[in-house]
């Protein structure tokens, strides 16, 4: 223990200019995130303002009860997983998709265009997407005019709960699927030019060079994001699902962070209740994380830790 602090001391001398340049990262993942943990203390609770965090009564499991019992619970649960589940399934594979196609392109101009397009709806403000989304979908909207042209209806579809995961998974993979795509583009660069020159020696076209070697290449990026991808199953944000959804569309359209933030904050009924729903989230994506790490560890060789 002493000789590993006096190595940490030591290396700490030698590269004070690093550690100077992570010390902002620690400090507010210290204070915005770890720091703020104890107030979870809550969820167990019968928490009232005036008693304070620690004065507040002890009530145990009694709140994780009360969410399983509730009308709540299936509807949220069945919610959460299947919006969280669709992201996966077609939002984690399409970045994929683009940075082989962008690595595959010749023309430095149309590609620079390409990833400008692309990138662009990520830095745009989830308020605006959401207005936009509204307006299109909305009656004569741009979305409607496509749907009559072919023969469909003009009707307001976000009213309509079927629609809701429909075009709240295709705009989301929409906005970062260029944004995505940098972290497999940069891992591409990566990968030696003399690989692609072995397998052209032997005759392979474009598609053989993007199956020996390209995705050989994004295997231990995609096992690394596809682990944390899996650990943030259960999280959908609750920005754009509160900005979309209305009472006619909450079948759909209801998942765990947009409850707690109505419950908790909108209508401020529970903190004790709604930090024990969060909670619980929490701990299902904690699992999640640690099934998939090990499950990549066993069957790939990547792994976080």
């Amino acid at each position: 223990m002493a000789n590993s602090i006096r190595v940490l001391l030591d290396d700490i001398r030698k590269n004070r200019a690093i550690y100077l340049m992570v010390l902002p990262v620690v400090l507010y993942f210290f204070i915005f995130k770890y720091f703020p943990m104890y107030g979870a203390v809550i969820a167990f609770k019968d928490f009232s303002p005036a008693k304070g965090i620690w004065g507040s009564d002890w009530v145990g499991f009694q709140h994780f009860k009360d969410f399983f019992q509730s009308y709540y619970f299936i509807r949220v649960l069945r919610n959460t997983f299947l919006i969280s589940f669709y992201n996966l399934i077609f939002g984690f594979p399409a970045p994929i998709i683009l940075a082989i196609l962008l690595n595959e392109l010749r023309q430095k101009l149309f590609k620079s265009i390409v990833q400008t397009v692309s990138y662009l709806p990520h830095f745009i403000s989830i308020v605006v997407i959401s207005g936009l989304i509204i307006d299109f979908t909305n009656r004569g909207g741009i979305v409607n005019s496509i749907i009559m042209f072919f023969g469909g209806q003009d009707s307001a579809l976000m009213n309509n709960a079927e629609n809701f995961r429909t075009i709240f998974v295709s705009t989301s993979v929409w906005q970062e699927l260029g944004w995505s795509s940098i972290i497999y583009l940069a891992a591409l660069s990566g990968i030696n030019p003399e690989l692609y020159e072995a397998v052209r020696v032997d005759g392979a076209g474009r598609f053989r060079q993007i199956w020996s070697v390209t995705l050989p290449g994004l295997i231990p990026t995609i096992m690394i994001l596809l682990i944390l991808r899996i650990g943030g199953l259960m999280e959908v944000g609750f920005e754009k699902v509160v900005l979309l959804y209305n009472p006619n569309t909450y079948e759909t359209a209801d998942v765990i962070s947009s409850f707690v933030y109505r419950e908790g904050l909108a209508q401020g009924n529970d903190y004790s209740y709604t930090t024990a729903v969060g909670l619980f989230q929490s701990m299902i994506n904690f699992i999640l994380l640690i099934s998939a790490n090990s499950l990549s560890r066993r069957f790939s060789g990547n792994r976080l830790w």
